[in-house]
């Protein structure tokens, strides 16, 4: 598909006003920490701390929890406040991110790089994923997608029904040139959605 009928698609405005994504049930985050006895504890119950709407109200994502460094310092809850403080781009360099999307009916994202290790689970509906080698395949309900960098696209299926995907976010070390072919972050037409923070 064309960066210019991309345009003309995100320049329609979506179903979607908020998270969640209209016809996909709420979900709570649940974050434990501990008393002043050692013991654990939960915190209050919410959705995340960043929420915002994709490609103009046909996707919406929500940043449920982000991290910094290889070791997290869980002490004097200082990764939480950094998750809370701190909204992310497309990833987080040095760190990871768990991000949810939900995506409205018959939503296709443009072809995308992120520079991290990604784990993707399909929570609602069923999505086909694309690598820019115009391979292709399916995923429902369960499926997880371990996504080591690649050019890819998502589109939900359904031209009825919204879909919901689940991503882990994990940073990964500069890849080595194929070919010639140098390996960076592209956002393309996502760009918007991530801002210059990726």
């Amino acid at each position: 598909m064309s960066s210019k009928v991309y345009a003309d698609i995100y320049a329609t405005e979506g179903p979607f006003t908020q998270f969640p994504g209209a016809g996909l049930p709420d979900i709570k985050r649940f974050i434990t920490t501990h008393n002043s006895q050692g013991e654990g504890v939960f915190l209050h119950a919410d959705n995340g701390d960043h929420q915002a709407l994709m490609a103009n109200g046909r996707g919406c994502q929500n940043i449920l929890y982000t991290t910094q460094g290889e070791a997290v310092d869980l002490n004097g809850e200082v990764d939480i406040a950094l998750a809370k403080n701190n909204p992310p781009g497309l990833h987080v360099p040095g760190g990871t991110l768990v991000r949810m999307i939900d995506f409205a009916p018959g939503v296709e994202s443009p072809m995308h790089r992120a520079m991290s290790l990604d784990y993707g689970t399909v929570i609602e509906g069923e999505f086909e994923v694309e690598l820019d080698s115009g391979e292709k395949r399916i995923m429902r309900r369960g499926d997880v997608l371990v996504q080591r960098a690649t050019a890819h696209r998502w589109r939900n299926v359904s031209s009825d029904k919204p879909g919901r995907m689940l991503f882990v976010l994990l940073d990964c070390q500069p890849m080595d040139p194929i070919n010639g072919k140098e390996f960076v972050v592209e956002l393309n037409e996502l760009s918007p959605d991530f801002g210059d923070n990726h």
